[in-house]
């Protein structure tokens, strides 16, 4: 008899958990921001941002031939940098254009390379950030690197 009055006070709980009208258990809605959104700043005559609606890898990097090439240019002379560091990479919001890196490593904006284990190496904006180190998919598409791996990058900067 107990597990009888049990029965209907247990589905009325569960039925709150499921979107019924009684849905006071529901946990509340939280957003999610899922990138760091701060804005890049974009020197006059770089890549444009990407059309609203852009899905795929290369409808969202929008850099040039001639931006790629520069980017992948030999590096700068011998001692003309300093080692920053390294740091494990992650993929960065793919609607922010160009070739940058945002990283605790980097304390102030400037302009520095990347270089990945392979011996790869690109030119990028260095941006200071904190958490998890990001690179621009610009620049993941031009190391040739997986948009899902998180490849440990040296970092310079000029």
């Amino acid at each position: 008899m107990r597990a009888l009055i049990h029965v209907p006070l247990v589905a009325v709980l569960m039925a709150g958990c499921s979107g019924s009208p009684f849905g006071f258990l529901k946990p509340k809605a939280q957003a999610v921001e899922p990138f760091d959104t701060r804005p890049v700043h974009r020197p006059e005559g770089t890549s444009p941002v990407p059309l609203a609606g852009a899905r795929t890898a290369a409808a969202l990097d929008t850099t040039t031939a001639a931006e790629k090439a520069a980017a992948l240019a030999a590096p700068a002379a011998p001692g003309g940098e300093r080692l920053l560091g390294r740091a494990a990479v992650a993929l960065g919001n793919p609607a922010e254009p160009g070739f940058w890196l945002r990283a605790a490593l980097v304390t102030a904006p400037g302009k520095g390379r990347v270089v990945v284990a392979g011996g790869g190496s690109i030119a990028v904006d260095l941006i200071p950030g904190a958490g998890a180190a990001q690179l621009s998919l610009a620049a993941f598409r031009a190391l040739g690197l997986g948009l899902t791996d998180l490849p440990e990058v040296t970092v310079f900067a000029n």
